[in-house]
């Protein structure tokens, strides 16, 4: 089945989009936070909302900067594997829940919170928030408009 765009990406047609999203990129990458856990949040955010063209860019992406087959295989999975380490594991699971905000009264557990700021300190837990934030921005531009896989995104 080949997918089919139903418009070009809209951050591409609006030049001033394009320029807010690289400055959300940068300072989401600025603050310490390890570009390894950065895409792994990026994945499992994608993961969850189903965004194909995020998956497939975030896998390949995440492998560029040095990711393992093993662990990129076993993100949707972490709890259950032995691959990551507990900041990596407070940071996907404040990922879920900060993707998932419908799914519970309270979205975002003190018991989640707590764990990712045993981990990262304040800059560096803004930029995570930030960081699943603007992924699920992207999924949701990419879904909406059936951005297919694979994308060229530079």
């Amino acid at each position: 089945m080949t997918v089919q765009a139903r418009m070009p990406n809209p951050a591409g047609l609006l030049p001033d989009a394009v320029k807010a999203i690289n400055l959300l990129y940068k300072a989401a990458h600025s603050a310490g936070v390890p570009t390894g856990t950065l895409e792994l949040v990026h994945l499992r955010a994608s993961q969850i909302n189903g965004c194909g063209a995020c998956v497939d860019s975030g896998a390949r992406s995440a492998r560029k900067a040095g990711e393992t087959e093993e662990r990129l295989f076993a993100v949707a999975a972490w709890r259950e594997t032995p691959y990551f380490t507990d900041a990596e594991r407070a940071a996907l699971a404040l990922a879920e829940a900060a993707t998932r905000l419908a799914d519970r009264a309270d979205p975002v557990s003190d018991e989640v919170w707590a764990e990712a700021a045993r981990h990262f300190d304040e800059k560096q837990l803004a930029a995570v928030v930030l960081w699943v934030a603007t992924t699920n921005f992207f999924n949701r531009l990419n879904a909406t408009t059936r951005q297919p896989a694979p994308q060229n995104w530079g």
